[in-house]
């Protein structure tokens, strides 16, 4: 049988083969083995944890974004001064509008306007000089009411004074109409007995009668010296009614003319305050850049296109703005991101090779820091991330322009890989953890 060995079919089978065969089975355990030594090696790699996420290059100032040029007033467009992909400085002429209201179509409207706030000025002051005269009048109105009581008083007084003088006249006549009386009654009866006379009787009886008509008399003058009184009263009191009611009427008249003044100084400072306005939207027909920057778009058509208040007319994008990225991340990654944080970038159009895991053997990547983490949710249910560039590393390209898309890697917690595997297995989330450095600031 020599070399070779009969198997059941009775081929014969060479014995080198055997002899390679098993070589090869050696060859296989031994390469196997070296495999699974270097993947276990390998599982104890450090690994760098990150979080991924999309955003795109924004201005890191809100006045450095792209902006708007809009019109503060509606108008149709008269010349246009640029056109897009020029260069502009804050203050150059964009567009010239004319104006399409009516109102403000006179050529004259803020000469007509001043014109006005002068006659207004002028009312104002005839009224101040109106309320003057009122004032002197009132004034005089005032002695006069005062010299007219005085002399209604010293009437009523000298009234008075009459009064009781005619009452002591009267009083003296009563005494004098008793003592006649007696002595009257006395003749009459010593007459009686032959005592008296008859001529002295009548004496008596006409002394009498006297003092009878002197009292009646007496009494009449009383009565006129009381309807004096009275009388007197009566002038003091039309006297002061008379004052009150002119000085009354003299006062209407000042608060009247006080609040004709008022109100024509109300429209004095309306008028004013029209002619600023107009002064203001004449300079509203000229749109100006509001900052340095290059016109990337413009909204209007042609020239003659009517415009309204608050329309967009261009857009400016500044120029040598501080460049950011702006990254949308998940709530579950929010609680790992913090201020100060390492952020690699790989910018659409620029050649890269990524390494997650190991961020220095990646090329083309670029390097910042977490500037700001918003407290509040985005409609899309993501937080905003701002980053900007870290200027200890190598600069962002020249070329960046705003808007161009970017992917963000937050660089966390080294760990091995075999940690990470048995992480990413299980869903569990990246290691929480801080830096040194923003412990250090969050201490102080």
């Amino acid at each position: 049988m020599g070399g070779y060995l009969m198997n059941s079919k009775s081929k014969k089978i060479p014995q080198y083969w055997l002899k390679d065969s098993v070589w090869v089975g050696r060859a296989m355990v031994i390469r196997l083995r070296i495999l699974l030594v270097v993947v276990l090696l390998c599982l104890f790699l450090p690994w760098r944890q990150n979080i991924q996420a999309t955003g795109k290059v924004i201005t890191l100032l809100p006045d450095q974004r792209p902006q708007e040029v809009q019109t503060n007033i509606a108008g149709r467009v008269s010349v246009w001064k640029i056109k897009e992909g020029d260069f502009v400085k804050r203050g150059d002429t964009v567009v010239i509008l004319t104006e399409i209201k009516t109102e403000y179509l006179d050529p004259k409207l803020l000469d007509q306007t001043e014109l006005q706030i002068n006659a207004k000025e002028k009312s104002v002051l005839s009224y101040a000089s109106k309320i003057d005269a009122i004032n002197d009048q009132i004034k005089q109105l005032e002695n006069n009411r005062d010299l007219s009581q005085s002399k209604a008083l010293n009437k009523i007084e000298q009234e008075q004074l009459k009064l009781r003088e005619v009452q002591a006249d009267l009083s003296a006549a009563v005494i004098a109409l008793n003592i006649a009386k007696k002595q009257y009654e006395r003749d009459s009866i010593l007459a009686v007995d032959v005592l008296r006379s008859p001529l002295e009787v009548e004496n008596r009886r006409l002394k009498y009668q006297d003092a009878v008509a002197k009292k009646i008399g007496l009494e009449a003058k009383v009565r006129i010296a009381q309807n004096g009184v009275e009388t007197a009263k009566i002038e003091y009191r039309n006297v002061r009614s008379e004052y009150g009611e002119k000085l009354a009427k003299a006062e209407s008249d000042r608060f009247t003319a006080i609040s004709s003044q008022l109100e024509t100084e109300a429209e004095v400072s309306k008028l004013r305050n029209n002619y600023n306005n107009y002064n203001i939207r004449n300079g509203f027909y000229i749109i100006t850049a509001p900052q340095d920057g290059y016109v990337s778009k413009t909204s209007i058509r042609g020239i003659g296109e009517t415009v309204k208040e608050g329309q967009a007319i261009c857009t400016i994008v500044p120029d040598g703005a501080s460049l950011a990225v702006e990254l949308k991340i998940s709530p579950n990654d929010m609680p790992l991101v913090d201020v100060d944080e390492q952020v690699n970038f790989v910018f659409d159009g620029w050649p890269t090779i990524v390494f997650s895991g190991w961020p220095d053997a990646s090329f083309g990547t670029f390097q910042g820091k977490v500037y700001g983490v918003d407290n509040m949710m985005d409609t899309d249910g993501k937080y905003r991330v701002l980053v900007k560039a870290d200027v200890s590393k190598k600069p962002w390209p020249p070329a960046l322009k705003i808007g161009v898309g970017a992917r963000g890697y937050m660089l966390l917690k080294t760990v091995p890989i075999w940690y990470e595997l048995w992480r990413v297995l299980n869903g569990f989330p990246a290691d929480f953890y801080r830096p040194e450095h923003i412990e250090n600031i969050k201490g102080k």
